[in-house]
């Protein structure tokens, strides 16, 4: 039997009774990363749960996973190298599959931060019996959605290597790094997931909002052009934006074959620490009222 039904046959919701919502939670860097470890296990079964439960009744299944983005490169490739005729400029022959993999690793980068963004605000209120009846660590749903999103990427990266490997017959072993440089968005996102998360509680209109501004931010980010593409006086602005340094150091370590810049990414996962702190202290503070508003 799996940890969370154990859970749920623990205090089941037609019981009536069950944990106090209005009790204090801790809320420190330390109890974030506790809660993380000691639902290490319950977080694991969720979130393959969910990821199963969104391809269950298909015909092809988990199969979609990697189909799905195999589709988007091909469509990546044919709109901006064959319509718009588009390159990326980094010298040499340039083939317009070369062009689809840069691009395609700024919206893996991009995809990873707006899935977990556009799901936070509705994880509370799609899961209100786990709210007011049950003996549940609520904090751990946003790691739900930041493993669900995880996933794909690690597909979508997966599909880019292969796609790399039978282009150009080459992967460069950089490579490798590639988790850690997605470490500052990976906490980033989980910081800004539990801040929306708390926040479409009490603010339902919010959810509508965040996918608006993961769109906006998928044209203010690297995506579809070069950093150099920008005249000088908005590539400082576009320094601002969080995943510019990620998109760009993705790039150097799948495609370009060069080592990551180790000073600028240690002070992103430095400020996105912090970021996760305040959103996971945001969320243990306010989720006592949860079960008076939901």
């Amino acid at each position: 039997m799996s940890r969370v039904s154990a859970l749920q046959r623990k205090m089941h919701p037609s019981d009536g009774v069950g944990m106090n919502p209005h009790q204090a939670h801790p809320a420190t860097p330390v109890a974030m990363f506790m809660s993380l470890w000691r639902n290490r296990s319950l977080i694991w079964q969720m979130t393959r749960r969910e990821i199963l439960g969104r391809y269950r009744g298909s015909v092809m299944g988990l199969a979609w996973s990697f189909f799905n983005p195999v589709l988007m490169l091909f469509i990546y490739t044919f709109v901006f190298s064959v319509v718009f005729k588009a390159r990326w400029g980094v010298g040499g022959e340039e083939s317009k599959a070369d062009f689809a993999i840069i691009l395609f690793v700024g919206m893996i980068v991009h995809g990873l931060f707006a899935e977990c963004i556009n799901r936070a605000p509705g994880l509370i209120l799609s899961n209100v019996n786990y709210v007011k009846k049950v003996v549940f660590p609520l904090e751990i749903l946003p790691w739900v959605a930041m493993g669900s999103a995880l996933f794909n990427s690690l597909v979508s990266t997966l599909v880019l290597l292969l796609a790399q490997l039978i282009i150009n017959q080459f992967l460069p072993w950089t490579c490798l790094f590639f988790p850690l440089v997605l470490l500052p968005i990976v906490f980033a996102g989980m910081g800004f997931a539990w801040f929306l998360a708390a926040l479409g509680v009490y603010l339902r209109d919010i959810g509508q909002i965040t996918g608006i501004f993961t769109t906006v931010l998928m044209f203010l980010s690297p995506v579809f052009y070069p950093m150099s593409a920008l005249p000088k006086a908005y590539q400082g602005w576009l320094q601002v934006n969080p995943l510019t340094l990620i998109i760009e150091e993705s790039r150097k370590v799948l495609v370009f074959g060069s080592l990551p810049d180790w000073i600028p990414l240690s002070i992103s996962l430095l400020a996105s620490l912090a970021i996760a702190a305040a959103g996971f202290w945001w969320f243990q503070k306010t989720r006592k009222g949860f079960a008076d508003v939901i």
